[in-house]
C-alpha cells in the first residue's frame, strides 16, 4: 500500500536532485545527448548564476513579496481557520456546521485558472465594480489591473477565500479530539463559554497549529504559483506588487531561456527555507520538546 505514495515521493522529489549541479554550469541541453548527458558535458560556472541572480532589481522584488505575503498568510491562516473553527465547534445545530464546512472548503477545488476568469470579470476595467459598483457609490473607475497598489489586498483576499476551509477542517477535527471532560471540569469550576475556550481549546490547538506553523515557515521562500500567476494575469505593470520568486524564475526562464539561473534560484529557496525550518525547529524544541517537528 505504501508502494504508490514512495514511487510519487522518489519521482516528484528525489529524482529531479539529480539537477543539483545546473545552478552552477551555463547549461546548454544537447538534443542529441539528452538531459543527463547534457548535465556533464555543460560548461561549469561556479557561482556566476546566483552572482547575476542576486544582482537583479526584480529578484530582490521578488523575494521580498515573497517573503512578506508568506508571513501575512502565515498569521492569517492560524487566526482565521482557528477562530472559524471554534465558533463552528460551538454551534447547536450540526447539520448547518457541516453545511457552512462545506461552503468554505469548496473553494479549495476550484482551479486558479477559473478564478482568474471570475476576478477578470469584476476587476478590469469595464467589469462589475468598474462599471456597477464605483458608479453606485459616486467614485471614479480604477483599472485594477494598471494600479499595483491594491494587489496586496486582492491577493490576500483570494488566497484566504481558497485556504481557510482546507484549514478549518484541520482545526475542526483537532477540536473534536479534545476529551468533552475537560469542558465538563471547567465547567463545574464556573468557566464561562469564553473560558474554556481560552484556558482549554486554544491550548489544546497549540500543538498543531505550531507544527502547521513550521510547515509553513518551510515554504516562507515559496509562494502560491498559480495565484501569483493566473490571477494578476501576469501583467508588467502591476509586477511590483504582484511578482514573486516563482513567477519571477519562470519569466525569466520563459523570456531568456536562462536554465541556469533559473535552477539556482529554485536551490536559493530550498536551500533557505531549510535552514528556516532547523532554526525554527531548535527553538520551538528549546520552548516545547512535545511541539518540535523532530
Amino acid at each position: 500500500m505504501l508502494l504508490p505514495g514512495v514511487l510519487i515521493l522518489v519521482i516528484n522529489n528525489y529524482l529531479p536532485m539529480i539537477g543539483v549541479v545546473i545552478p552552477f554550469e551555463d547549461y546548454r541541453y544537447n538534443v542529441n545527448a539528452g538531459f543527463f548527458k547534457s548535465l556533464f558535458t555543460s560548461r561549469f560556472v561556479g557561482f556566476q548564476n546566483f552572482q547575476f541572480l542576486f544582482k537583479s532589481v526584480d529578484c530582490i522584488t521578488a523575494t521580498v513579496n515573497t517573503v512578506a505575503y508568506n508571513l501575512v498568510f502565515i498569521a492569517l491562516d492560524l487566526i482565521v481557520p482557528i477562530a472559524l473553527a471554534i465558533c463552528m465547534s460551538e454551534m447547536w445545530n450540526q447539520k448547518k456546521a457541516n453545511t457552512y464546512q462545506t461552503m468554505m472548503f469548496l473553494p479549495y477545488f476550484i482551479s486558479w485558472s477559473a478564478v482568474s476568469y471570475v476576478a477578470y470579470a469584476f476587476l478590469c476595467n469595464a467589469g462589475f465594480i468598474d462599471k456597477t459598483v464605483l458608479p453606485l457609490l459616486g467614485m471614479q473607475n480604477i483599472d485594477f489591473y494598471t494600479k499595483p497598489g491594491y494587489w496586496p489586498a486582492i491577493i490576500i483576499f483570494f488566497h484566504l477565500w481558497h485556504y481557510t476551509g482546507y484549514n478549518l477542517i484541520i482545526y475542526i477535527a483537532a477540536i473534536s479530539g479534545i476529551s468533552s471532560e475537560y469542558y465538563e471540569a471547567a465547567a463545574l469550576d464556573g468557566a464561562t463559554k469564553w473560558q474554556q475556550i481560552r484556558y482549554v481549546t486554544l491550548p489544546m490547538l497549540k500543538t498543531t497549529a505550531i507544527i502547521l506553523s513550521l510547515l509553513a515557515v518551510g515554504r516562507i521562500f515559496n509562494g502560491d504559483f498559480d495565484l501569483f500567476y493566473n490571477v494578476p494575469r501576469n501583467i508588467p505593470q502591476i509586477y511590483s506588487t504582484t511578482s514573486i520568486i516563482d513567477t519571477f524564475v519562470y519569466n525569466e526562464l520563459i523570456n531568456l531561456g536562462d536554465i541556469g539561473m533559473s535552477a539556482a534560484a529554485g536551490l536559493y529557496q530550498a536551500t533557505v527555507g531549510c535552514v528556516i525550518v532547523f532554526l525554527c525547529n531548535f527553538v520551538v524544541r528549546k520552548a516545547d520538546p512535545d511541539s518540535a517537528l523532530f
